[in-house]
């Protein structure tokens, strides 16, 4: 009996997607810090708590009804067959109650905790990923695009919990998550290619050559990630330790980047991965450390 308790327990916790609440976690707290600051106010940490656990409820709220949608496709998926709705080890009425609670919960405390301004910029997020990224997934590989608009908002939704506005400050930590979340889904979009493609998913342009497809989609916006990434240094928000960072993670993740153009292998997809996560997070804890 315990150890049904425990696994479904763990059924739950996956369904919330926490591997990816790390760096919306830490985009967020960013985005609120930096805000703080930059209005000349104190960074407070019951209401970055608060911010950033609204965020995160939010956000696991999306994620759970995210694999209540698509549950039948992601069983046609070896990568994400067993997920817990998908392998049928959690029925799907179930998560979406538990989705909706977790979003609601998230909301009202963004809104009473916080402000409403950070609420609604959760709510718009989580309306757009569901209801807008999820379908055209099985539709058009522009879904890439739009699926970036609500994934870099979580420097926002912390801005605006600080500040109660939007700046160019905070257009432009939005720019770099838009930015970055381009290699780093090209990257799983390859390596899971005929995956998506037993699901009927339409993330990568069809009748396009891989070197192509990678260019476009990966080292373009790298290209322009670069000198956006330098603006927080222009702007007096960064000093000469994440100059060192930017400059250098950048042109790591470019080359990665380049490597899977010349390679098109797994491998070097595995590897420009790794480098998306390390380089988004590495950024912006360095960020985060001249804010705090």
């Amino acid at each position: 009996m315990t150890g049904h308790r425990g696994q479904r327990l763990a059924d739950y916790w996956r369904l919330t997607k926490p591997d990816v609440n790390v760096l919306i976690g830490v985009t967020t707290a960013v985005g609120f810090c930096i805000g703080a600051r930059s209005s000349g106010g104190t960074v407070s940490a019951v209401r970055l708590l608060h911010t950033v656990v609204g965020t995160l409820l939010v956000a696991s709220g999306t994620g759970t009804l995210n694999q209540v949608i698509e549950r039948r496709f992601d069983a046609l998926m070896r990568r994400t067959s067993r997920r817990p709705v998908a392998s049928g080890r959690v029925a799907a009425s179930c998560a979406a109650v538990f989705g909706l609670l977790l979003a609601a919960a998230g909301a009202l405390l963004l809104a009473i905790a916080v402000n409403m301004l950070s609420m609604g910029l959760a709510i718009a997020t989580m309306a757009i990923y569901l209801l807008v990224y999820t379908p055209l997934k099985r539709k058009s590989s522009l879904c890439t695009l739009v699926g970036a608009l609500p994934g870099a908002a979580p420097p926002l939704i912390g801005w605006a919990a600080a500040t109660g506005s939007l700046s160019i400050e905070a257009w432009i930590l939005y720019g770099i998550v838009f930015l970055w979340q381009f290699p780093h889904f090209t990257a799983i979009a390859w390596m899971y290619r005929e995956d998506y493609g037993r699901a009927g998913y339409h993330v990568l342009p069809r009748h396009t050559t891989g070197a192509t497809v990678i260019f476009w989609q990966a080292i373009v916006p790298l290209i322009v990630l670069m000198p956006l990434s330098l603006a927080p240094i222009v702007l007096g928000h960064a000093g000469l330790g994440y100059l060192l960072t930017a400059v250098s993670l950048g042109g790591w993740f470019v080359v990665r980047a380049d490597r899977l153009a010349a390679e098109q292998s797994n491998a070097a997809a595995r590897r420009l991965l790794g480098t998306s996560i390390a380089y988004l997070g590495l950024l912006f804890v360095v960020l985060l450390v001249d804010h705090i």
